[in-house]
């Protein structure tokens, strides 16, 4: 069986390193929480990245800690590998995982999720004196998977541009289950461990495109001085989920419930959307 990040069941562990939160102990419920363990990859940038000095940075971080404040519950951030997510959190190695995952149906065979606090579409990078001089459906309205009519068509033209040419993506992401449903047949899928190095492999010429989260997208392009850039339709909904949201256990009924409460305030007071628009300089605030 294929094991892959959108079904979360691939195994593994990644190294760790820590960001402690803290906040004083709240009151008790069904089970007492003194301390949430977050993981994230810690190279997912915007959401999630290390600074030079080793700090888990980026929007996730720092929505993490305002959390923490809301829960009133120390939290502490500690990076792992991506592929080794789920394994980690079943075991009881953390209690949740924040790493713009998105909500998928089968994802949620697995685990549970917290209401969203992230909803953005996916794409394609491409170099601005690349291989690829542009791709159809730039500047259009986000194309949802569940109009199939519209889908097929942005599908259809996509794929005759991108014949032939070889697209990097991130192993086992939604993305990566996108091209493999709709452009496998046309084109050379191309996996990579992390997103960052998807881009390398881009602005080095050794692959035409790059398809992943329009965030990650613009963020990439932007520290390009203007030589990649985002190109052709954005895509939503389907395969590529309702948004991204904390990854919990299903035993863990309590801790979805503070996590739900903890967000909603943030999106009803404005600090989730400040906090985007200084990481992303764009509004992700998901539809309440």
């Amino acid at each position: 069986m294929t094991i892959t990040r959108s079904d979360f069941l691939k195994l593994g562990l990644g190294a760790a390193a820590g960001l402690a939160l803290g906040a004083a102990p709240r009151s008790a419920t069904a089970k007492e929480w003194k301390l949430i363990r977050v993981a994230t990859e810690g190279a997912f940038p915007p959401y999630n990245m290390h600074a030079p000095d080793g700090r888990l940075i980026g929007f996730e971080p720092d929505l993490l800690q305002e959390l923490s404040t809301r829960m009133g519950v120390k939290c502490e951030m500690i990076a792992q590998a991506w592929d080794g997510m789920i394994a980690g959190l079943t075991d009881g190695k953390y209690d949740a995982i924040m790493d713009a995952v998105s909500i998928t149906p089968k994802r949620e065979e697995v685990i549970a999720f917290s209401r969203p606090y992230a909803s953005a579409g996916s794409g394609f990078a491409i170099m601005k004196e690349g291989s690829i001089k542009s791709l159809p459906g730039t500047g259009a309205p986000r194309v949802p998977f569940t109009d199939e009519a519209a889908a097929k068509t942005a599908i259809d033209e996509l794929a005759k541009a991108l014949t032939g040419k070889t697209v990097a993506v991130q192993v086992a992401t939604i993305q990566n289950d996108v091209l493999n449903r709709y452009f496998k047949d046309v084109v050379t899928v191309r996996t990579y461990p992390s997103g960052p190095d998807t881009f390398l492999d881009l602005k080095s010429g050794r692959v035409d495109a790059v398809m992943a989260s329009q965030i990650n997208i613009q963020a990439s392009a932007k520290k390009s001085n203007g030589e990649m850039i985002q190109s052709g339709y954005l895509f939503t909904g389907g395969l590529l989920g309702v948004g991204s949201a904390v990854g919990l256990r299903k035993g863990d009924p309590e801790l979805k419930e503070m996590f739900d409460k903890a967000l909603k305030s943030t999106i009803d007071d404005g600090t989730l959307k400040k906090l985007a628009l200084k990481w992303f300089e764009m509004d992700i605030t998901p539809a309440s």
